[in-house]
């Protein structure tokens, strides 16, 4: 019979994290395979700096800024409504 459980390793002992049914002195093999790690979780701040600089040489920033600008002065709003 196989079974996979949780254990948690302290204090060079192995203990159980769930409920066990075995008789006292039974002996087992045991396969130990390592948990995957939890990827270290980043902050805002972090990623922000990961991603700086990412567009360099891609666009030109001073045309960019011009195009957004002209396209705010476009009305897009119909002639018959009012504020």
């Amino acid at each position: 019979m196989a079974r996979t459980i949780r254990v948690r390793f302290s204090h060079g002992v192995i203990t159980p994290l769930e409920k066990v049914e075995f008789s006292e002195g039974e002996e087992f093999t045991v396969i130990i395979h390592e948990a995957p790690k939890k990827p270290k979780r980043k902050n805002f701040r972090d990623a922000l700096k990961a991603t700086a600089g990412g567009w360099k040489d891609l666009i030109d920033a001073e045309e960019l800024k011009r195009n957004i600008y002209a396209d705010r002065l476009i009305n897009t709003r119909p002639a018959d409504v009012k504020l």
